[in-house]
Order: C-alpha cells, then sequence, then structure tokens
C-alpha cells in the first residue's frame, strides 16, 4: 500500500527481517534494484536481531541493523535518520516500556503516551522519524482506535488534528499464529497535500476488510490475492496517484471521512462507525410475482416433507421388533 520503491526504509522493531524481505519482493516485482532501497532496522531481543541478520544476508539484502540490538525508546540507534518509509509491527500493548528517563523525550510531541501502554508511543516514534514526505504504515491493537486510558484519546487526536492520519483499515481476527485478536493498519503520511498523490488534506480514509479473508486453518485466517487488491486499490484510488483509478465510497467497506466529523465522534478511529452497512441489493420483483413464486416454492417444500414422512414411516414399519 505504501510502494516502498526509492528511498529510506526503517522498522524500529524489525524482529527476524520480514518487513524488509517483502519490501525487497515487492520492488523486484515492479523492475527495481535492491540498491534502490537503503534499509534501516532495530530489534531489542539479541537473538532475534542475529537471526534478522542471518536472514537478509541469506537474500543478498544489505541493512544497517545497528553494530549489536537494543531497546527502541531507550536507545535509539538513528536518532538522526529520518525515512522515506516506515514499516512496523509493534509489540501489541507493551506495559513494561516506561521509564522516568523518556517522560520528557522530544518524539513526544503529541502528549506523553501512558506507562502501561507503548502503543502510542510506537507511533509517536514513527511519525518523529519519518521525512517530511515520508510515508508509514503499522500494525496495531484495536484498542489504539478508541482507548482513551492515560491520555491516549488526546495524543490521538492530536495526531488527527495534525493531518498525519491518511488511512484506517480495520482487519479481522485471527491473522496472526500467536495471537486470535483482530487488528488494524495506520497508515501516517506527513505530506498529505502534495508529492504522493492528491491534496487529502482534511480527511481520513477508512476501510472495513473485516469481512475479507478465508480460514486456512481453524485458528487461522489468510487473504488472498483478490482481498488484498481490493484493499490496496481503494487506497490507491483515494491517494489519487493513478489517474486510471476512480476512488468512490462503498457502504459498509470504504469512506472518506472529513475531520470535522471524526471531532464529533471524539477522535475515535473505528472504520466501522463511519463506512455504515452494506447495501442490500435492489428488489426489482412485482409483488405479484414474487407472492406466486414463494406460494410455489413453499407447497413444494410441504409436498416433499410430505413425502419423506411416508418413507420414514414405512421404514419404521418394517424394521423388527417395533
Amino acid at each position: 500500500m505504501i510502494e516502498p520503491f526509492k528511498g529510506r526504509i526503517y522498522d524500529p522493531c524489525c524482529g527476524s527481517g520480514g518487513m524488509f524481505v517483502q519490501s525487497a519482493e515487492f520492488l523486484a516485482a515492479h523492475g527495481g534494484g535492491r540498491d534502490d532501497l537503503a534499509i534501516y532496522g532495530q530489534e531489542f531481543v539479541a537473538a532475534t536481531w542475529r537471526l534478522a541478520r542471518m536472514n537478509l544476508a541469506l537474500r543478498g539484502i544489505e541493512a544497517n541493523l545497528g553494530t549489536h540490538s537494543a531497546e527502541t525508546f531507550h536507545r535509539d540507534l538513528f536518532p538522526d535518520l529520518r525515512a522515506d518509509f516506515i514499516l512496523a509491527n509493534p509489540p501489541f500493548n507493551k506495559d513494561d516500556w516506561f521509564t522516568e528517563t523518556l517522560r520528557e523525550d522530544v518524539r513526544w510531541k503529541f502528549g506523553v503516551p501512558p506507562t502501561s501502554n507503548a502503543n502510542f508511543a510506537w507511533v509517536q516514534h514513527i511519525v518523529h522519524h519519518l521525512a517530511p514526505s515520508g510515508v508509514a504504515g503499522l500494525v496495531l491493537a484495536n484498542g489504539s482506535l478508541s482507548s482513551t486510558q492515560g491520555g491516549e484519546g488526546p495524543i490521538r487526536q492530536a495526531l488527527v488534528e495534525a493531518d498525519l492520519v491518511d488511512c484506517i483499515v480495520a482487519m479481522p481476527e485471527k491473522l496472526f499464529f500467536n495471537t486470535g485478536i483482530p487488528v488494524c493498519l495506520w497508515f501516517i503520511t506527513k505530506n498529505r497535500a502534495s508529492g504522493s498523490g492528491r491534496d487529502r488534506r482534511g480527511e481520513v480514509l477508512f476501510i472495513d476488510a473485516r469481512g475479507l479473508g478465508h480460514m486456512e486453518t481453524r485458528t487461522v485466517r489468510a487473504f488472498d490475492d483478490d482481498d488484498i487488491a481490493r484493499v490496496v486499490t481503494t487506497y490507491q484510488a483515494w491517494r489519487g496517484k493513478d489517474a486510471d483509478l476512480v476512488y468512490e465510497d462503498v457502504a459498509g467497506f470504504s469512506r472518506a471521512v472529513p475531520i470535522e466529523e471524526i471531532a464529533e465522534h471524539s477522535f475515535v478511529l473505528n472504520p466501522g462507525r463511519y463506512v455504515g452497512a452494506e447495501q442490500a441489493p435492489i428488489d426489482t420483483e412485482p409483488t405479484d410475482e414474487k407472492i406466486t413464486r414463494l406460494r410455489s416454492l413453499i407447497l413444494a417444500e410441504f409436498d416433499e416433507a410430505d413425502r419423506l414422512e411416508k418413507m420414514i414411516r414405512s421404514r419404521l414399519e418394517g424394521m423388527t421388533g417395533v
């Protein structure tokens, strides 16, 4: 959705480097070269950091992951980095991230995040590291869309009023192996006036994708190519980057909403609140024809019920000992 074709790409909680691998594959699929991206990543867990280095090296992907593993909030390895693209899947609702040394941190431009939840610490860290025309996509727990605990509401409001929130996508549950909770995608853009499509200032695109996907197993849901294409095409049409794509609101799925309306809802960002219900198909069948058709169906069902009853009675009478 953010199309990382050329520039600096950053993941502040890169794990084993999956976002970078996907970005390299995206670039290759669109005719780009790996030298078009300068990759920066940071990971806290030492074993995972080593795994990321090995994962990228085996694929011939050059990346700067720092000289060691480090905790992003307390030891930012790239304090001066301003990335063109940021992709992240931070730990959900991390509750042990804060110490008093962080209270006056320069990254908290929109408010000090609650000490018991790092969701908006990640969001503000990412905003801090975006280039002037940078775009970010991150996965967050759904609580980030509506929670007011610990000052999260005012931070979310400030982000919207600063015209940083470009798009919110509600995703279905069971997308992860280690948790079944539903999640959401946040897309943040610093320059929504030009350089990345049409002027989108003053509105946010909401996409409700909770009804997409299919169950691959009893516990894991997956998106197929058509599901992904529907979300991506909707976002790209709204951004106005492709003249061949025309955006239109789709009831129950997507809607571009002015910030004034979001303010009326206390800056809650749940897509379901804004996209409305899916429109039912228009019934064009004449009433008299519908009555005749339904009458025939009901009578046919009665006839079938009589047939089945007679068959069952016959078989029961033929059973010995009855």
